[in-house]
């Protein structure tokens, strides 16, 4: 099994605030470095991304990918790799915990296999640092207090929120 990277950052603001973010894909290239351009290809009954175009420029990896994802419940977010120029596999998700009155501890885990040989450790590294770029993102974003979705075209569901980033 390959070895995953995980980290967790607290953010001062309610599970449901920050799910709003993480769900709103057509913002992504506003507070991700890594995300150039996002577009939602498929959503389920609720309004939610199930299937998610992404373009990427993380330095070294440029790619072009689509990521299927899973709602459970209000707090967990959970994609997959369907198709990708650069990577042979990706497993991610963002797990939501109250952590006191107004705030979420938010966990990210990610898994990246890419097609071309890398290095265990230079691969964890890399993973590490996607993974604290996004959560510090994330937190910058969240703690702004903009509403998701106030952007024209945007279309991450109701309320902007999976099942209410």
């Amino acid at each position: 099994m390959a070895e995953h990277t995980s980290s967790s950052i607290t953010i001062e603001a309610a599970p449901a605030e920050v799910m709003g973010v993480i769900a709103d894909f057509a913002r992504y290239p506003d507070w991700t470095g890594e995300v150039k351009e996002a577009e939602v290809l498929e959503t389920d009954g609720q309004g939610r991304a199930e299937q998610v175009r992404l373009v990427m420029d993380a330095g070294a990896i440029k790619d072009d990918q689509t990521l299927a994802y899973t709602w459970t419940g209000e707090h967990e977010v959970s994609w997959t790799l369907v198709k990708s120029q650069m990577l042979r596999s990706l497993d991610g998700s963002y797990l939501l915990k109250q952590a006191g009155a107004g705030s979420t501890e938010v966990t990210y885990r990610l898994t990246v296999d890419v097609k071309i040989p890398m290095l265990g450790m230079i691969k964890r590294k890399a993973e590490k640092v996607i993974i604290d770029r996004a959560l510090a993102g994330l937190k910058k974003r969240v703690e702004a207090g903009e509403e998701p979705g106030t952007d024209a075209g945007t279309d991450t569901g109701p309320g902007g929120k999976p099942g209410a980033e």
